[in-house]
């Protein structure tokens, strides 16, 4: 009876756990976080990110006017108004006079106009500048760290919203950067390896260099391949040629300019002279696709840089411990070589 009794207990302690709201909302919170961690919860939530990102953006920065629009304005407005008065008193009498006139107020006007656009004035309103395919542009160059500077945050909530943006959204570039390299690192590997054993099964002494683990090298005398720096190079090469023809077919930049845009991206140079995004009209129409594949055209060459950068990595460690052992040989064989020869001397000198 007493056992009864506690297994009756004992089971509805464990309904009455499972049950419990907390419980079922700690266990939920688990899962999410375990999700979050993996490569695909970190690529997901880095878009979602970019796209908070790029709304909270363009809400910010289209709420107040430009003030350089309506001061622009004003400028034209004031010299159509002065070349009119130079106009009515001087056209008919000196034309001379009125050259010089209206040279002056031609180059006041000037020069206000080039102030002005030296304090950031491009002829767009704030709606023309943060449309959606540029707010996102300007979130991915902000966590990625390429800073292309083309467009700038000029309301102060904005210049604020980007330095928590930046704080929250670096750590969390950083950790898809590595995962995702990691990811990409073992899949090429795994098809490196895979089309290797496929090409040298005949010979199976040949092949690109390995290194074996310990002396015998892997279980059943198999040698450890390793991707070589030429087929790293060849990805990225292959990728970045990719890239200059879509953007050179979609943004109309010529071929040169494509390839140096998509060099400067990729190492995180970001001069920012070339930005896609500005010439995207089918995200204002609904069909968002060029912008979709540019962004995902940076985010996933990211990660094959990470790639690269954990497949030279591992062959320059290798390549290392091989010139450390060779080394050590070399050394061990020249410290034989002179103990030889000078026991050689001192036995000659005794007999």
């Amino acid at each position: 009876m007493n056992r009864q009794r506690s297994s009756v207990r004992s089971r509805g302690s464990s309904s009455t756990t499972i049950s419990d709201p907390r419980e079922k909302v700690k266990d939920c919170c688990r899962k999410f976080v375990a999700f979050m961690c993996t490569q695909v919860g970190v690529g997901g939530l880095i878009v979602a990110y970019a796209l908070v990102g790029a709304a909270s953006f363009m809400s910010i920065e289209t709420q107040e006017p430009n003030p350089l629009i309506e001061h622009v304005g004003t400028l034209r407005r004031n010299c159509a108004a002065e070349l009119w008065d130079v106009t009515e008193q001087l056209n008919l009498f000196n034309s001379s006079i009125w050259h010089y006139e209206a040279d002056l107020v031609l180059k006041r006007y000037q020069d206000d106009f080039a102030e002005a656009i030296r304090r950031g004035y491009d002829g767009r309103s704030p709606e023309e500048v943060w449309n959606f395919p540029a707010a996102l542009m300007f979130c991915l160059a902000v966590f990625t760290m390429i800073g292309y500077g083309n467009m700038v945050p000029r309301t102060a909530w904005g210049k604020g919203a980007t330095v928590i943006y930046a704080t929250f959204g670096i750590p969390l570039y950083i950790l898809y950067f590595m995962n995702m390299g990691k990811v990409l690192a073992s899949t090429f590997k795994w098809l490196y390896t895979w089309f290797h054993e496929c090409s040298h099964r005949s010979d199976e002494d040949g092949g690109l260099a390995g290194l074996e683990d310990g002396p015998g090298g892997l279980a059943g005398g198999r040698k450890r391949i390793i991707v070589p720096t030429t087929a790293c190079l060849w990805v990225i090469t292959i990728y970045i040629a990719t890239g200059t023809i879509m953007f050179a077919e979609w943004e109309k930049w010529t071929y040169l300019d494509s390839a140096y845009f998509c060099v400067t991206s990729l190492c995180k140079i970001g001069i920012g002279d070339l930005v896609p995004g500005a010439n995207i009209l089918d995200s204002q129409s609904g069909k968002p696709t060029k912008l979709v594949i540019n962004f995902v055209y940076m985010l996933l060459g990211m990660g094959l840089v990470a790639m690269c950068y954990i497949l030279m990595r591992e062959e320059v460690r290798i390549k290392m411990q091989e010139i450390k052992e060779d080394t050590r040989l070399c050394l061990e064989d020249l410290s034989a070589k002179f103990a030889k020869c000078c026991g050689t001397k001192d036995s000659q000198y005794y007999d």
